[in-house]
């Protein structure tokens, strides 16, 4: 049995996780880890994201199933793929929104920039996910007239 013991100086076993987030920070920044989590965040995504790892996924549940009447279909068994299952959907979770955020982040810079160069664009637009439910819902509104006032309109190009 292997038994960690806290660092010197430390208020106790409760925050041994602390002190070892606080020896971690000290070795790497802030920036550097949140660079190295990107780009583990990024390329697992791209991996797991592969139709060769939802066949590698298949497999592994088939060989589950298969092996059940060989354990009787017991209840260490079930609880085998239960754990599993749990364990990977907790840590994808963290891995899918962290490339989900930065990806969001993105398409509004690049919306933003296009908002800027186009003459004429109303540039309060630019930064619409800071405005409340209500603000958004009025701009929807005020789109949906436009639509509405474009396709009755006679005069309407369809240049392309």
């Amino acid at each position: 049995m292997l038994l960690i013991s806290p660092p010197e100086g430390s208020s106790g076993t409760s925050n041994v996780v602390l002190d070892l987030l606080k020896c971690c920070r000290g070795t790497m920044n802030s920036a550097g880890l949140d660079e190295l989590f990107r780009k583990f965040a990024h390329s697992t995504a791209e991996r797991v994201g592969a139709a060769w790892m939802f066949l590698a996924a298949v497999a592994v549940v088939l060989a589950w199933a298969l092996t059940g009447p060989l354990f009787a279909f017991s209840d260490t068994w079930q609880l085998v793929i239960n754990t599993a299952t749990t364990i990977v959907t907790f840590l994808m979770v963290f891995l899918i929104q962290n490339t989900q955020n930065r990806d969001a982040k993105a398409i509004h810079l690049k919306l933003d920039e296009l908002i800027r160069a186009v003459k004429g664009a109303r540039n309060r637009l630019v930064d619409l996910e800071n405005l409340s439910d209500e603000e958004l819902q009025k701009l929807h509104q005020e789109f949906q007239r436009l639509s509405t006032a474009t396709e009755r309109s006679p005069k309407r190009s369809e240049t392309r």
